[in-house]
């Protein structure tokens, strides 16, 4: 499989539908803001900030987020049991069909 298709659903609740390559090492939050979604990822994909907060709603078994993943979770907004960092979140085979929501900015 040469990519897989994620759904995101925009603070709106537009969904859009993203095809992401799965071999070239992306994140989510890349392949989010590569598709024109309003993702900030403010410090670029370090787990630093929580601008690329997502939810996700679907059952797929995704890696487990790190001590870094988790602490800056601890300090944002609106969190959830399913909530996730994008950046945190590399684009593999098995999250075809991956639905995501993104999760209000804060602001």
């Amino acid at each position: 499989m040469d990519s897989v298709k994620i759904k995101a659903i925009d603070r709106e609740g537009v969904e859009h539908m993203i095809e992401a390559p799965v071999d070239m090492n992306l994140n989510l939050m890349e392949a989010l803001k590569g598709s024109g979604l309003d993702v900030k990822a403010t410090c670029g994909g370090m787990a630093l900030c929580s601008t690329c907060h997502v939810y996700i709603l679907t059952d797929h078994s995704l890696a487990e987020p790190t001590e870094d993943e988790e602490d800056m979770l601890d300090s944002a907004f609106l969190v959830e049991d399913n909530s996730r960092l994008g950046c945190q979140l590399r684009i593999e085979s098995d999250m075809d069909g991956l639905v995501v929501q993104l999760a209000p900015d804060g602001d």
